[in-house]
Order: structure tokens, then sequence, then C-alpha cells
């Protein structure tokens, strides 16, 4: 919006050339850091205060962790303020002619009204489960699904009408329609490799980043910090892919796709760091609030959302490899205790306890112990996926 209020400024009045500092991509992403996290440090005292206020407590499963039956009643549903902040902050900053930020911005906020209902039944109707799995991933597929479909001929055109141009070229040719090279799932390491996939094939693709992540991520949020700076991190990273990718320039130097319009998305990753960092204050150990699923839903579809666009799937993957045990982790135990029950009688566990982070919690790592050492590998899986920038 401001950009836009610049070069209208600019049009009126050669005085206002000064102004041009607002079409550099760089200064808009630092300005727009800096606007979430100062928005953040500022408004969340009341947000805090008014979870607090209407009992908006976090309830405590009865088979979860002793030692956090201490955290029962702390506000949830936190994940509002670092919505609030994201969109403030990405509206104020980024070209609002860009569809690429819009599709992020509505897929992380339509999954953060699932993340609302399911926090609500939580903490209103006092049900620890809230929505029912079901349910919640009926809405997240609608969201994932409507997601690719749009994605898969928007990275290959310039314009919503050459996109809708080319989805119904695709239906009139029967559903078969080759896809150009860069909409194809890009290897790390290699240069210029991608493996074509076809439509169907990067629906299929896109859907499974999309809400996998989102749900990987909600399933990470389990410990006081732990998975907000991951968030951060990754978030930052891909940032710095969009960035890449949506410059002719450096994409063709680092041999990876030219997304026309994709580096706005640096906007939003930046949104997303300092909104992030801002709630980090609060969330850090002992916790003044929590996210809740309204918070790490929204947070995980959009940095899934993200590497789509960019075409580094197989990076998030590496980067977010935090996220992808974590979620392994809640698989394995819970297919090998049904397994093992079934042919012994008895369930049995391969970890102490699921997710991972509780397991080390079991294993007698503090929780700050954990969180902390996650850190450092999500930084450590971050170097490594900058890294395919150049290694190819």
């Amino acid at each position: 919006m401001l950009l836009s209020l610049a070069q209208w400024l600019q049009s009126l009045a050669p005085g206002f050339g000064f102004l041009r500092v607002f079409q550099y991509l760089t200064f808009r992403a630092v300005m727009a850091a800096l606007t979430a996290l100062l928005m953040g440090l500022v408004a969340g005292p009341y947000v805090i205060r008014r979870l607090s206020e209407l009992k908006i407590g976090q309830p405590i499963r009865d088979y979860g962790m002793a030692s956090h039956l201490s955290k029962s009643g702390t506000p949830t549903m936190g994940g509002v303020l670092i919505l609030l902040c994201i969109s403030v902050s990405t509206l104020l900053w980024f070209d609002l002619t860009n569809r690429f930020v819009w599709i992020v911005l509505l897929v992380t906020l339509g999954f953060g009204a699932i993340g609302w209902v399911d926090d609500w039944r939580k903490v209103v109707h006092k049900d620890p489960e809230g929505m029912r799995s079901r349910e919640k991933y009926f809405w997240q597929s609608l969201i994932g699904l409507v997601a690719a479909l749009y994605l898969v001929f928007s990275i290959s055109e310039n314009s919503n009408m050459r996109v809708l141009e080319l989805f119904f070229k695709w239906v009139q040719s029967g559903f078969d329609l080759n896809l150009p090279p860069k909409a194809g799932l890009m290897l790390p390491f290699f240069k210029e490799v991608s493996y074509p996939l076809g439509v169907l094939g990067f629906v299929i693709l896109t859907y499974l980043v999309i809400v996998g992540a989102s749900n990987a991520v909600n399933l990470t949020d389990g410990l006081d910090g732990l998975a907000i700076m991951p968030v951060v991190m990754v978030g930052s990273c891909l940032g710095i892919f969009a960035y890449v990718t949506g410059s002719a320039v450096y994409s063709k130097y680092l041999f990876l796709p030219h997304i026309s319009g994709a580096g706005e998305l640096l906007i939003f990753c930046a949104a997303m760091a300092g909104a992030g960092l801002a709630f980090l204050w609060f969330n850090t150990h002992p916790a003044q609030v929590f996210m809740g699923d309204v918070g790490a839903l929204a947070l995980g579809a959009a940095l899934g959302t993200i590497a789509v666009i960019v075409r580094q799937e197989i990076v998030l993957a590496i980067m977010g490899g935090i996220f992808v045990v974590e979620a392994l982790s809640v698989m394995l135990q819970v297919s090998y205790f049904k397994y093992t029950k079934k042919k012994y009688g008895q369930g049995r566990r391969i970890l102490k306890m699921a997710p991972l982070h509780h397991h080390f919690e079991k294993s007698g790592w503090k929780e700050t112990q954990v969180v902390v050492r996650f850190w450092i590998i999500t930084m450590l899986l971050c170097l490594i996926g900058l890294s395919t920038l150049k290694l190819r």
C-alpha cells in the first residue's frame, strides 16, 4: 500500500523523488520486518491480557507430560497476534498487484481460521481434542487443493487472465497439458535438473507440501519457543530463495528457474520473521502465551506455499528437517503401536513418547535443552539449504 502511495505522490510532484526508495525490494523487506516486530512487541501485552480476561487458557491432555501440567491455563491462541502482525505489515509494504503474495496470505489466513475453530473448541467447549481430525483435514484439503490448482498455472504465466486461459486450455485438452520445466520438481545440488510432474503431479505435490508442512509445524509446537524460531529461520531462508527466483539476473546466474513476481514474497517472509521474533519475546520459557493451532497451522501452510512457488519443496524438507522428523515420529509411533497391538494383542512403542521432543524430555533433557538444541539443528539445516544456491 505504501508503495502505491509513494508512486502516486511521485507522479504529482518531482520533489517527491526521494520516495523512490520504496521501489527497492530490500528496503521494503527490512521495513516489513521492523513493522511486524515493533507491532508485535507493542500489542503483545494487550493481546495476552485480553486472552487471559476471556479465560482462553491452554488445556493439557491427561496423557501428556506430567511436567506440563503447570502450563494449564496459560493463554493460548496467541497465533492471532502473529497473523495480525504479518497481515498488517505485508499489506503496508508489498506491491498490491502481486498475485503470489495474495495467494500466500489467503492460504495462511485460511489455515489460521481452521486453527481458530480448533482452538476455540478446546478452550470454550473444554474439549482437549478440539476439531476432529476428519473435519480438520477436509478443510485443510479444500484450501490446499484450491491453492494447488491456482499455482500450477500461475507459475507458468504472468497474469491472472493468462492463468484463467491456461486453465480452460487444460480442461479442453482433456486434462492433459505439458507444463514448462520450471514447474517441475527441482532437484537441489544439480544444475537445471527438474523432474516433470504434469498438472496432476504438481497439484498432488503442492497439496502434500502445504497440508504436510502445516501439520508438521503444528506437531512441533509442543514446547516453549520450539516451533516459532525454526519457522523464523526457515521462512527467512525461503525469502532469500524468493528474492533470487524473482530476479532474472540472479536466477540465471545461480541456475534457478525465474518466476516473475516471486521476489515480492520476500516482504511476506520478512514480516513473518519480524512477527515471529516478537511472539518469541512472550513465548520463550516460561511462556506467557502459546500460539495454538491458529498460529501453527497457518505458519506451516505459509512455509509450504512459499516453497512451492519458488520451486524448493525438497529444500524446504531439508531446512525444516525438525518439522519432518517430528511428524514422522508421530506417524511411526502410531503405526507401530497399532501393528503390534494387532499382532501381539498389546501395543508397543518405538519412542518413550511422541512427538520426538517429548521423547527427549522423557529421556532426561530439560525443556530448554530440547528447544535450544532443536534451534541449533535447524540453523545447520538452513545453512545446508542455502548452500544449494551455489553448490550445483
